[in-house]
C-alpha cells in the first residue's frame, strides 16, 4: 500500500535545510514503524507539490536516503522503503503519568460482565462449533450485492443520503408489518415497529425505557449473556428464575416484578420451547401482577423439524408484550438489523431514545435489506439454511449418540445448536481451552449461567458454522478430550 502524501508536513521551526527536514521525516517514519519495507513513497513531483518546495529538493533528499539504504528505487516505478532499512527499535512501554483513579471515577458497570468469547479467526479452525456466524457456503452473496447496488441508485438517493432524523425505511417497515410479523401471528401498524441495530440494541432500548433503579426485572437462568449485561448496566433489581425443560416457569416469577425478559420459542441457550399452556399462564400472571414481558423471538425461521409455536405476542390481548426480532441470525451477524414491536406509546419513547443515541440505522443498509426481503431472496435463503441445518442436525444426532455425549437441551423445532452437559468433574472452560489447541471450538456455559453450580458443567455446540463433513470428526475429538480429562 503506498504511503499517502498527506503524511508529510513541514515544520517552520525546524533548524536546517528543507532537504534535511524531508530526510528526517522519511527516516523518522521508517524508524518508528509507520513506513514498512516495500511500501511505495509519493513521487518526488507529488511530494514537492504537497510541501510547496522544488522537486529537486525532494529528489536530493530521496537520493541521500537511498545512499543510507533507507530507500530503494525500482526504475520508473518510483521510490520504496528498502527491504534492508533499519528496523524500528524495541522500546519498552513508558510508565504512565495518568494519576486518575479510573475505578473510582467510572467503575466497570459497562465492562465487568462475562461475555461469550469468539475468536476473530474462527474460520481458520477445522471444527468451529460456534453459534451465530455466517457460513459463506450458504449465504446468497450475489443477490445481496445486486440489492446493495440497486439501493445505491438514483431512485433511492434520498434513503441513502438523507438524515431521516428518527424515521425508518418505509419499505422495510412495510415488509415487516405485512410479511414477517403475520408469520408469527402478529399484526402491527408502522407506528408500532422500530428498526434497531440488531436484537442486542432492541433489548437495550426496551430495558432503558421500561426499567429504573427502583424497578425489578426477572429473567431466565441460564440466559443470553448480553441481556444480563444490559440489566446489570441499568442498575435495576434483578431476579433470576431457573428454567426447566419447558422454559421459564411462571409460578416462580415474584409478584414485585415489573418486566420479564424471556425467550419462549427457543430458550437461550437450552433450546427448550415453552408450551402453549405455559405461555397462556405467563400472560395471565402478567395481567394479575401487572408486569410487562419482553419476548426475544430469535431463530424462529430455523424451524425445520415442525412448525414453530405461536409467538407470545400473538396471544397477548392486553398489549403487555414487547416483541424483539432480528435479521442478523438468518442473514449474517454483521448486518446488525433488528426490530422492536410494541404499543405505540412504548415505540414512541424507544424511538426518541434511539434518536438521541444514533438517530437511525444506516439508510443504505435498511433499503438493501428491504430489497433482499421483498424480492424473495430472503425466503430462498431461509429455505437453503433450513435444508442445510436439517442435514447437519441429522449428522450431529448420530455423532452425539455414537460417541456418548450428553445433550441437555435441543430445540424441538430445529434451531442451530445443542446445549450439552459434561460429565461430573469436567470443567468446560478447561475443556474449551484444550480443544482449541486441536482446532476445535466450543462455547463453555459459564457466560450463560448465574449460579456457580452449573457454570462449569455445560457447553454449547452449534452446527451453523461448521460443514457437514467436519461434524462427526469434530464430535469424536470432543469425546476423546472429555475421556482424557476424566482419567
Amino acid at each position: 500500500m503506498p504511503i499517502a502524501v498527506e503524511t508529510f508536513f513541514l515544520d517552520p521551526a525546524f533548524e536546517g535545510t528543507l532537504q534535511q527536514q524531508i530526510q528526517q521525516m522519511v527516516a523518522g517514519g521508517i524508524l518508528s514503524g509507520r513506513f514498512r519495507p516495500g511500501e511505495k513513497l509519493p513521487s518526488s513531483r507529488k511530494l514537492a507539490q504537497h510541501l510547496g518546495v522544488s522537486r529537486i529538493t525532494v529528489t536530493l533528499a530521496y537520493n541521500e536516503l537511498m545512499a543510507d539504504d533507507y530507500l530503494s528505487s525500482a526504475g520508473r516505478s518510483g521510490y520504496f522503503v528498502s527491504e534492508n532499512a533499519p528496523e524500528p527499535p524495541q522500546i519498552s512501554p513508558r510508565s504512565s503519568s495518568d494519576t486518575v483513579d479510573w475505578s473510582r471515577a467510572i467503575g466497570n458497570r459497562f465492562s465487568g460482565g462475562l461475555q461469550i468469547s469468539k475468536p476473530l479467526d474462527w474460520r481458520k479452525y477445522k471444527y468451529p462449533f460456534i453459534y451465530g456466524q455466517v457460513d459463506p457456503a450458504l449465504f446468497d452473496r450475489q443477490n445481496w450485492r445486486l440489492c446493495a447496488l440497486r439501493a445505491l441508485g438514483q431512485r433511492d438517493f434520498d434513503s441513502l443520503t438523507a438524515d431521516q432524523v428518527d424515521r425508518d425505511d418505509p419499505q422495510l417497515l412495510e415488509f415487516i408489518a405485512r410479511n414477517t410479523l403475520p408469520r408469527r401471528g402478529i399484526l402491527a401498524n408502522s407506528d408500532e415497529i422500530l428498526i434497531t441495530v440488531g436484537a442486542q440494541n432492541a433489548l437495550w432500548l426496551a430495558a432503558q425505557v421500561l426499567l429504573t433503579q427502583r424497578r425489578t426485572a426477572t429473567h431466565e437462568d441460564p440466559c443470553y449473556p448480553g441481556l444480563r449485561s444490559i440489566l446489570h448496566q441499568s442498575r435495576c433489581h434483578r431476579v433470576e428464575v431457573p428454567v426447566d425443560g419447558d422454559g421459564l416457569p411462571p409460578h416462580l416469577i415474584p409478584p414485585e416484578t415489573d418486566v420479564v425478559f424471556t425467550t419462549p420459542s427457543h430458550q437461550c441457550p437450552t433450546a427448550s420451547t415453552m408450551p402453549l399452556a405455559r405461555r397462556k399462564e405467563l400472560l395471565r400472571r402478567a395481567s394479575q401482577d401487572d408486569f410487562l414481558i419482553v419476548e426475544d423471538d430469535y431463530e424462529f425461521e430455523m424451524s425445520f423439524l415442525k412448525p414453530p409455536s405461536p409467538a407470545l405476542k400473538s396471544l397477548d390481548e392486553e398489549g403487555r408484550v414487547i416483541y424483539v426480532g432480528s435479521f442478523s441470525k438468518s442473514l449474517f451477524p454483521g448486518l446488525r438489523l433488528g426490530y422492536l414491536v410494541g404499543p405505540a406509546p412504548f415505540i414512541r419513547e424507544a424511538r426518541a431514545l434511539r434518536s438521541a443515541v444514533l438517530r437511525h440505522p444506516p439508510g443504505h443498509m435498511q433499503r438493501t435489506a428491504a430489497y433482499f426481503l421483498s424480492l424473495g431472496h430472503y425466503d430462498a435463503l431461509v429455505r437453503r439454511l433450513r435444508n442445510a441445518f436439517h442435514d447437519r442436525r441429522r449428522i450431529m444426532d448420530g455423532a452425539l449418540a455414537e460417541y456418548g455425549l450428553t445433550v441437555a437441551g435441543a430445540g424441538a423445532f430445529g434451531g442451530s445448536s445443542y446445549w450439552m452437559r459434561a460429565p461430573d468433574g469436567v470443567d468446560t472452560k478447561e475443556l474449551a481451552d484444550r480443544l482449541r489447541q486441536k482446532s476445535v471450538l466450543i462455547e463453555p456455559g459459564a457466560a450463560f449461567c448465574e449460579g456457580e453450580q452449573r457454570e462449569f458443567k455445560h457447553y454449547r455446540l452449534a452446527y451453523s458454522s461448521i460443514g457437514a463433513a467436519q461434524i462427526s470428526p469434530g464430535v469424536a475429538l470432543i469425546a476423546k478430550e472429555i475421556d482424557e480429562m476424566q482419567r
